[in-house]
């Protein structure tokens, strides 16, 4: 169903621009992932008057949005009502240049008639500031700068200038490029710059997804998942960001708006996960190269939960009140208090994250002595940290427990550290590690099981469930056979599920009773459906998963069971990360697929 979420993202690694289905530009910040959304539209209210880009066909009848095949370039073509037809091609560029990828903060687009002589209003309404700075706008002979505190841009064009300055209406007869980037002149003439980067970035995509492992169904979904989990990685430092937005609410009317735009440990494991998965490795090399060279760099700091960026940058949490907020929902967010706060499954998302460097024979520098000596403080905090009090993977800012999903991630830190010393060589660390980390189970699975509940409960010696308790068998805990874990699968279904979507947990948090479903949660009980042998079920739920995409193909990161309206930020990588382990789970293989011929 249409939905104020049915926006396509076009982005390089440095910036990334949403897009609704009238090719209007909504959301970009600039000059990276995390910085001030000079495109700001789809925080300010629902009739926003500024804070976007778009081509605006007079008479507007009809539009329909797609991606490019196999790319993160976005087509809109737009229809009027008298059949003039045009089409918006946005391109953020992305390609190898000079030995070095090319990805600037630009985003190039070209409007063409395909048929009749459409009329349209090209408006550029850049602000900055978080919507309380007007730019400063000077014209040239073929471009306009915007000028703010802090950045400026340039819009260079081959559309007449004062048509754009003063938004006049216009009969499109030949091709337009507009090219939005930093205020410099450009070195060769905007229509041939715009056409050479499409068609560069067009080969780039199609070449990184023709590399990727995919599994033999839902191709194209996991596709276009694994190129929006591309985005979300920062190609300059390495680090992940949980989303591409701050401050789409979890659910209407509620103050759960949460500024995504950072790298969270947890959410960058699951991230570099699903990429090794389908064998685009880079992403974790250059994770962990953000981990090493920044975030682990002082020996003795404590490991936060969530990094900016640039890891020593500001996260301090305030609001943006000159913006309106998402289809009115205030506050917009900019920061996250969660840096502040004790999870303990931190340490384990790095180590995790950093294992394949060990064991995959692909890599040009795999993990070495070097890296697991960087490494092995980490598990011994995550030894001593495993079954103490922490916020927990929700976030939760009223208080703290000894969370199971926490206390098995430092478990899994440790007992990979151990099979990591065993691979190198180092029995005595190996030895050590995997003494440690035998208590740390044991305990978990003593403390955790309920008698009373009849199934693991979310804290140790605690009540209650959540969803991240689906995960025991994927950390390695228990096996997906235990009827402790069985019985734990069923009373989750019974507790947690609505309309047969899950949500992260039912009992009321530090802002009230959670209302929509958790996408990834429902992935989560894809894999353990499978896992413990109910094919049919786990297949059914992934489809009625997919079924709530946007139309682009997209998921944020929550849904109301009800409506299958999508809420939360977005894209969410947790999401997109769910469908490409589920799918790859539930496919038939490529040989029971394709090659047998019976």
């Amino acid at each position: 169903m249409p939905q104020p979420l049915d926006l396509a993202v076009a982005g390089n690694g440095t910036i990334a621009a949403l897009i609704d289905t009238a090719a209007r530009v909504t959301w970009l910040c600039w000059p990276r992932l995390d910085g001030d959304p000079v495109f700001c539209a789809l925080l300010d209210g629902e009739m926003p008057q500024h804070g976007f880009a778009d081509v605006e066909l007079l008479h507007r009848a009809g539009s329909v949005q797609r991606y490019r095949r196999n790319t993160a370039i976005v087509e809109t073509e737009l229809a009027d009502r008298d059949g003039n037809r045009l089409l918006v091609t946005d391109t953020v560029p992305r390609f190898r240049r000079r030995g070095r990828m090319f990805r600037p903060p630009m985003l190039v687009r070209r409007v063409q008639p395909l048929s009749g002589r459409p009329r349209i209003r090209l408006r550029i309404r850049p602000r900055f500031g978080w919507g309380a700075e007007a730019p400063e706008i000077r014209p040239g002979s073929n471009h306009i700068s915007y000028r703010g505190p802090a950045e400026d841009m340039r819009v260079s064009t081959d559309a007449p200038i004062g048509f754009i300055g003063h938004e006049t209406p216009f009969a499109l007869d030949r091709p337009l490029a507009l090219i939005i980037g930093t205020d410099e002149s450009l070195t060769e003439p905007p229509a041939e710059l715009a056409r050479r980067f499409e068609e560069e970035t067009t080969s780039y995509w199609q070449e990184w997804v023709r590399l990727l492992n995919i599994p033999f169904e839902w191709q194209e979904a996991v596709i276009r998942a694994a190129i929006a989990l591309k985005l979300c990685a920062h190609d300059d430092t390495g680090g992940i960001v949980a989303a591409l937005t701050t401050s789409i609410p979890e659910a209407p009317g509620t103050i759960r708006n949460w500024d995504y735009r950072f790298c969270w440990l947890r959410d960058a494991f699951f991230t570099v996960q699903a990429l090794n998965r389908l064998g685009a490795t880079r992403s974790m090399e250059k994770f962990v190269c953000y981990l090493t060279g920044a975030v682990l760099g002082d020996a003795g700091v404590p490991l936060r939960p969530v990094y900016p960026l640039v890891p020593d940058g500001p996260m301090l949490e305030t609001e943006a009140s000159a913006l309106a907020g998402f289809l009115g929902h205030r506050p917009v967010r900019i920061g996250n208090a969660a840096v502040d706060q004790q999870q303990n499954d931190a340490w384990g998302s790095v180590i995790l994250a950093a294992v394949q460097m060990f064991f995959d024979q692909r890599l040009p520098r795999p993990g070495d002595r070097a890296l697991f000596r960087q490494l092995e403080t980490l598990a011994d905090a995550a030894a001593e940290a495993a079954l103490t009090p922490d916020a927990g993977i929700w976030e939760y800012r009223g208080r703290n427990r000894v969370h199971t999903f926490s206390a098995a991630m430092c478990w899994a830190a440790v007992d990979r550290m151990a099979r990591v010393a065993r691979h190198l060589g180092l029995a005595d660390e190996a030895a050590r590690f995997a003494g440690r980390a035998a208590p740390i189970r044991a305990e978990i699975l003593r403390r955790a099981w309920s008698e009373r509940e009849g199934a693991f409960v979310e804290s140790l010696d605690g009540e209650g469930l959540d969803a991240a308790l689906l995960l025991l068998p994927e950390i390695g805990v228990i096996a997906p056979t235990d009827p402790r874990f069985l019985a734990t699968v069923a009373a989750i279904e019974r507790t947690l599920a609505r309309d047969g979507l899950l949500l992260r947990y039912s009992a009321p948090d530090d802002f009230g009773t959670p209302e929509t479903a958790f996408v990834v949660c429902s992935f989560w009980l894809v894999d353990a459906l499978h896992g413990i042998g109910r094919e049919e079920d786990a297949r059914a739920l992934f489809e009625r998963i997919l079924s709530l995409r946007n139309h682009v193909g997209l998921l944020s990161e929550d849904v109301d069971p009800r409506t299958g309206q999508l809420w939360g930020n977005y894209p969410q990588t947790y999401s997109q990360v769910g469908l490409i382990l589920s799918a790859m789970r539930l496919s038939r293989s490529w040989e029971e697929g394709f090659w047998r011929a019976w």
